[in-house]
């Protein structure tokens, strides 16, 4: 009826991940601390008005809508922007403290103990139960309570109700 294909070999298919180009330019958190910057309402900036002047700015808020509220959380919580009004990534936002003094990345410089130097020894735990007070317990969890008596209606009680 139809000829069979033959199935491409490995070598032959193309891989379906591209590796993306990473984008130049200012990350959403910079934009969004920049019109923030320019702002001078005194209650701050409502997401709306946020996103109305990243648009200006030529940024496509409608599909990059998620990471600039992301963006706005992170902001809170690392202290750079302060949230007047709402809870989340809505309400009203200003600059925080921190959004003045950027922390700079700065590797961690570890001191290096000389080699001579021991580890301080390992504390041993103590058993907290004693022998005496093991029996104790697990005597008290071994007692159960009598096995109830199951109510089981005979035969001939059945068929008098089955009568009735």
């Amino acid at each position: 009826m139809s000829a069979a294909t033959p199935a491409p070999s490995s070598a032959t298919k193309t891989s379906r991940r591209r590796s993306k180009a990473k984008k130049s330019g200012p990350s959403v958190s910079d934009l969004i601390l920049k019109v923030l910057s320019s702002s001078e309402e005194r209650g701050g900036v409502s997401l709306v008005a946020l996103k109305k002047a990243l648009s200006a700015s030529g940024y496509d808020v409608v599909r990059n809508n998620s990471r600039i509220k992301l963006a706005v959380k992170r902001l809170v919580a690392s202290g750079r922007l302060i949230q007047t009004k709402g809870t989340g990534a809505s309400g009203s936002f200003k600059i925080g403290s921190k959004a003045a003094t950027k922390p700079k990345k700065a590797k961690r410089k570890t001191a290096k103990k000389p080699a001579g130097a021991k580890k301080s020894p390992k504390k041993k735990r103590r058993n907290l139960r004693s022998s005496g007070k093991a029996s104790e317990t697990a005597a008290v969890k071994k007692t159960t309570r009598p096995k109830r008596a199951k109510r089981r209606a005979s035969k001939s009680s059945k068929a008098k109700t089955a009568k009735k």
